[in-house]
C-alpha cells in the first residue's frame, strides 16, 4: 500500500511542477498594418520554451501596451488611435485565455502608450496628448470615464522629437506611495504622491529630476531592493542609474551609453527589465541598432555591461522574461514575430533557441499566472 501511495505521491508532484513551469503570455499588437485580433494569449512552458496559442480578443485596436490586475481577474489596455485614442478593460480567465470586453473610454490625450492598475485606478500616460489621466475602478473590473487629468507644457532642445510634452510611462514606486512618469518631450522624470482613494486628485506633484537634455526618458525600472531606478533614454541611447529613497527623491548618480562603441546608426532605446533573481537589467535598442545589451546589477547598484547583441529582428520594442527566469523573449514591431531565448541565470548571457511565434506586430508582452 505504501509503495502505490507513494506512485501516486510522485505522480502528483510531477504533475504539480509541470503546472507551476505553465505560464500565460499575452501579447499586445498593433492592428493598423497588419492582420490582428489585437491581444493574444499564448500558453509558455518555461521547463522547454514550448508554447501553444490559447484565445484571442476580437476586433480591439492597436492594445499596444497591457497592465493585469493583482488578483489575475482582469487585463487594461491602451488603444493607440492617434486622437481617437482610448482605454479598454476586459474580464481575463487565465485558465481559457478568454478576454471578455468590458468598457472603453476616450483616453482624453492622443496616442497613449503606456498603463499601470491597482485595486483602486487606471492610470495611463499619453505619449502625443502629453498627460497623465486617471480612469476609477467599478466594481466589476470596468472603468469609469477620466477622473483626473494632469497635462504636462514645455519641450526639449531636439525639435523634431521633443517639440512639446510627450508621456512614456507610468509606474508605481515599489511602496504604492508614489507614481513615477517619464516625459520624453521634457527630459524630465516626474515625482507624483499616490493618493489612491480620492475622487479626482489620485496624483499630486512632488516634484521633478531632469536627465541629459535631448536625451529623451522613455522607460524606467527599479532595482529589487528599491534603491535605484535604471532609466534608458530613446533619443540617443543614454542610459542613467539613479539613487531613489522611500521619501520619493531621485539623484542622478551614473550615466552610461547603451549604444556600441563607434556605432554611427541610427538609435531608438525602447524596453528595460530586471531579471526575477533582480542580478541583470536587459534594455532593447530599435532602429538601426536592433540589440539587447545585458548588464550585471552590482551590489551597489552599479552596472557592469555584460554582453550585446543582436535580437534578430527588427524593431524589438518590448520583451518580457518569464517568472521562473529561464526564458527572454522578444517582440518585433517590424518582422512580425516573439524570438525566444533561453537565459543562463548565472551569466545573465542570453541564446537563440530556433523558436518563434508568428504574428502581427508584437509590441506588449507581458506572462501571468494561469
Amino acid at each position: 500500500m505504501k509503495k502505490i501511495y507513494l506512485i501516486l505521491f510522485s505522480a502528483l508532484s510531477l504533475t504539480a511542477v509541470k503546472a507551476q513551469n505553465k505560464f500565460n503570455l499575452l501579447v499586445g499588437t498593433y492592428t493598423n498594418t497588419c492582420q490582428s485580433n489585437g491581444i493574444y494569449v499564448y500558453e509558455f512552458d518555461s521547463a522547454t520554451g514550448a508554447f501553444k496559442v490559447k484565445n484571442s480578443s476580437e476586433n480591439v485596436i492597436s492594445p499596444s501596451y497591457l497592465s493585469v490586475s493583482a488578483d489575475n481577474k482582469f487585463v487594461y489596455a491602451v488603444n493607440e488611435n492617434g486622437t481617437q485614442s482610448a482605454v479598454s478593460a476586459f474580464g481575463y480567465d487565465a485558465a481559457s485565455g478568454k478576454l471578455k470586453f468590458l468598457n472603453s473610454n476616450a483616453s482624453l490625450g492622443a496616442d497613449p502608450c503606456h498603463l499601470i492598475n491597482d485595486d483602486k485606478n487606471v492610470i495611463v500616460a499619453n505619449y502625443s496628448g502629453g498627460n497623465i489621466v486617471v480612469f476609477k475602478k467599478n466594481p466589476d473590473g470596468s472603468i469609469t470615464e477620466v477622473q483626473q487629468l494632469i497635462q504636462h507644457e514645455g519641450k526639449g532642445p531636439n525639435a523634431g522629437r521633443q517639440e512639446k510634452a510627450h508621456v512614456h510611462m507610468v509606474i508605481f514606486s515599489p511602496d504604492k506611495k508614489f507614481v513615477l512618469s517619464n516625459d520624453l518631450g521634457l527630459d524630465k522624470i516626474f515625482i507624483y504622491k499616490y493618493n489612491p482613494t480620492s475622487k479626482n486628485e489620485m496624483l499630486t506633484l512632488k516634484g521633478s529630476v531632469d536627465v541629459k537634455p535631448g536625451s529623451g526618458p522613455r522607460h524606467l525600472t527599479f532595482s529589487k531592493d528599491g534603491k535605484f531606478i535604471y532609466l534608458v533614454q530613446e533619443l540617443d541611447g543614454t542610459l542613467t542609474t539613479l539613487s531613489y529613497d522611500k521619501t520619493g527623491n531621485l539623484k542622478v548618480v551614473a550615466e552610461t551609453s547603451i549604444l556600441p562603441k563607434g556605432f554611427t546608426g541610427g538609435t531608438g532605446a525602447a524596453a528595460i527589465k530586471i531579471s526575477p533573481d533582480g542580478n541583470f537589467l536587459y534594455v532593447s535598442d530599435r532602429v538601426d541598432a536592433n540589440s539587447i545589451s545585458v548588464y550585471k546589477i552590482q551590489k551597489n547598484g552599479v552596472l557592469e555591461l555584460v554582453e550585446q547583441q543582436s535580437t534578430l529582428g527588427k524593431g524589438p520594442r518590448d520583451f518580457a522574461i518569464d517568472p521562473t527566469g529561464n526564458y527572454l523573449l522578444i517582440g518585433h514591431q517590424y518582422t512580425n514575430d516573439i524570438i525566444i531565448f533561453k537565459r543562463d541565470k548565472t551569466t545573465g548571457k542570453i541564446t537563440d533557441t530556433g523558436k518563434r511565434i508568428e504574428l502581427c506586430s508584437p509590441v506588449g508582452l507581458v506572462f501571468t499566472k494561469i
